[in-house]
């Protein structure tokens, strides 16, 4: 006889234990209960230790619900923040470190805190502190907890946005390209993998930061959960994951979420984090659903937009102060709280800049100037006085205040003048200096890779070498990602723009033996999407599939990472092959100068022009791209990154090189789209 829901041997092995234990003396029963119960409890601490499955978040109830069992950190009720018993209007500035030299970080805060903020804003990234899985930096321009430790010596409130997805124009969105070496990863999901990585990349951070939450006298306010999740996924449990792995790393400090208007009621999570909208300009529905979720949560724009960014082959954006002052004088008028995004922009030095692709792939320029209250290199505007004096108007007078400090002197900026170029080293010589290479029968993209650490290629450029004995009609795969060089005995034969439709290219020959390189360029991984896109999880840059030549397979390809990492760059400036420059070099080429400077170097701007694409590294340090489409016409020197005597500066020109470069004391971001 069958019984429904068992089988017969399921059953008769239930009958044969409850019989056998049946059988045994009171004292062995004992031993097997007390067996039972120690087994249970090894099981649920070894769970527990290799998982973030605790319990649930604490939920916000209503207003008066703080979320500390010590020190009162920030809640709040009936729509007013907080601290300390006392109300707080939080103005806030968003600048990121990792985007400032360090040497910087206190003049740009002080002159936060002059202009009338009471708190810091910052993301972490993700992808600078975790460049390979299990190896992790936060030296230099990456000491976060220093950072934070100088905001509170300043007197500035910190809101910290770990991620682990920023968006932020920022290459991938903060994210580590290695996971893309997983061919079913799933970024920003319940995907274990991705959540493993996650977890084992806050179990760094957090651990490092938690004594500096304002419960344990620091000045960590508030923590936010992912960024803007609801614009992508409704996958509320991903959210939950990101909440309770906060929690276990010690965060005790509120949490909260911020999106866009329609992102909001995508993946409420409300019951766990405030509620906080990012946009341009306010609506009379840009707070609808706080609204309705409870008359409590105060009303905040995590990110009011002060400016925007700028993509290649475009325009510089920037707006009217009198644009801007309106919009400010708005929101401060409704007692709004506000985070200024950005406040400080700075640079996306290096191949840090992202990507966006809404039908069409546009790259991020290098300059995150953003038109916002502070330049890219820390000048004071008119935005930031006229804001200034709004916050003056609406929240500082009222509680008695009547004047800020003056904010610090710009600091100065030097012409240094014209630089002529010494040396060069062909693109023969070039590729000679990576270390490692991969042989494939096929073209891989970089993510792909495996080179000795395991993993792949995160940024610049990968180059698929081949030699072929005879010419014809070579047609790459599509899509390119992003910008492919084609070289025939290192000579440009054919360029293959982002969002082209074909990619055919005609090879002519003229020797029996030749030299094929496909230089791919990554301009930047994709930042940001909205639901239904799967764009992020295919964001694999170079080439992927079967390379064709007179519509024959091309197969057996020599393929460098060329990724102008720091060992690299030793290696090329300690090099003894420089050639001496005496002309124009119409190819592929890596140029070589020195400038030298007498007595305290201070901030200058680079002037490429006459030169067409390429990096430039001062000291050692990657700038960023240049690119003649533009905007961009200038790049931010640092003074700190420059010496006092001898500076060497070596520029990857992808095109043609010029004999000379000019530093001068302005910056010219390019034409103007204005509001």
């Amino acid at each position: 006889m069958m019984v429904k829901g068992h089988n017969n041997s399921e059953l008769f092995s239930l009958r044969t234990l409850r019989i056998m234990y049946r059988k045994l003396s009171a004292r062995t029963k004992l031993g097997v209960v007390i067996g039972f119960i120690i087994l249970w409890f090894v099981y649920r601490r070894f769970y527990y230790s290799h998982s973030i499955n605790m319990a649930e978040p604490k939920p916000i109830i209503d207003g008066s619900q703080g979320i500390h069992t010590g020190s009162q950190g920030l809640h709040f009720k009936n729509r007013r923040f907080i601290l300390d018993g006392k109300p707080l209007w939080i103005i806030s500035g968003a600048m990121h470190y990792f985007r400032v030299v360090p040497e910087y970080w206190k003049d740009r805060m002080l002159k936060m805190k002059a202009g009338g903020l009471n708190t810091l804003e910052t993301y972490v990234s993700w992808n600078v502190h975790e460049p390979l899985p299990g190896m992790f930096d936060f030296e230099g321009i990456l000491n976060l907890r220093k950072y934070i430790e100088l905001a509170q010596e300043i007197g500035l409130y910190v809101i910290f946005r770990p991620g682990p997805f920023i968006c932020s124009e920022w290459d991938f969105g903060g994210m580590p390209s290695w996971l893309l070496k997983d061919p079913a990863m799933k970024v920003r999901s319940t995907y274990g993998p991705y959540q493993a990585a996650v977890k084992r990349f806050f179990g760094k951070l957090l651990p490092m930061v938690e004594d500096l939450q304002y419960s344990k006298g620091g000045p960590i306010i508030a923590v936010q959960v992912e960024n803007e999740f609801g614009s992508y996924s409704r996958e509320v449990e991903h959210l939950k994951f990101i909440a309770e792995t906060l929690r276990h790393y010690g965060i005790q400090e509120l949490l909260v979420t911020s999106d866009n208007e329609q992102g909001q009621s995508q993946a409420p999570f409300y019951h766990v984090a405030l509620p906080t909208v990012n946009f341009k300009e306010m609506t009379d529905t840009s707070f609808k659903d706080i609204k309705e979720w409870s008359p409590d949560y105060p009303l905040m724009v995590m990110e009011y937009w002060s400016g925007w960014f700028d993509h290649w082959g475009t325009e510089h954006h920037t707006e009217t102060v009198e644009f801007h002052g309106n919009i400010v004088s708005s929101l401060l008028k409704e007692n709004i709280n506000i985070n200024f995004y950005m406040y400080h922009g700075g640079t996306n030095f290096g191949f840090m800049a992202g990507a966006n692709n809404f039908g069409s792939y546009k790259a991020d320029v290098t300059s995150y100037d953003y038109d916002a209250p502070i330049s890219e290199a820390g000048d004071v505007t008119p935005k930031y006085i006229k804001t200034r004096e709004l916050i003056l108007q609406y929240v500082l007078k009222p509680q008695g205040i009547t004047n800020l400090p003056e904010p610090p002197p710009s600091i100065p900026k030097a012409a240094y003048g014209k630089v002529t170029i010494l040396n060069y080293l062909p693109w023969t010589d070039v590729l000679q200096f990576v270390e490692e290479s991969v042989n494939n029968p096929d073209v891989l993209p970089m993510e792909m890779l495996t080179l000795k650490s395991g993993y792949g290629q995160s940024y610049g450029f990968i180059v698929y070498q081949k030699n072929i004995n005879s010419g014809g009609n070579l047609v790459l795969p599509l899509p390119i990602k992003d910008r492919a060089q084609v070289l025939l005995n290192s000579e440009e034969v054919g360029i293959v723009e982002p969002n082209a439709n074909s990619a055919s290219i005609r090879l002519a020959t003229a020797q029996s033996l030749n030299v094929l390189d496909i230089v791919v360029e990554n301009l930047g991984r994709v930042n940001y999407i909205t639901q239904g896109s799967n764009l992020l999880n295919e964001e694999r840059k170079g080439l992927s599939g079967t390379v064709t030549l007179n519509e024959l397979p091309v197969k057996d390809w020599k393929i460098y990472p060329l990724d102008f990492n720091k060992d690299f760059i030793k290696r090329l400036s300690s090099s003894t092959k420089w050639l001496q420059f005496g002309g124009v070099v119409s190819r592929p080429a890596v140029y070589k100068t020195s400038m030298v400077i007498n007595g305290q170097p201070t901030d200058t701007f680079l002037n490429m022009m006459g030169w067409k694409k390429g990096i430039v590294i001062i000291n050692g340090f990657n700038l960023g791209r240049y690119w003649d489409i533009g905007p961009q016409k200038t790049l931010y020197v640092p003074g700190p990154i420059l010496k006092s005597g001898v500076n060497e500066i070596i520029i990857f020109e992808q095109h043609h090189g010029q004999g000379h470069i000019i530093f001068q004391s302005t910056h010219d971001l390019g034409p103007v789209k204005s509001n």
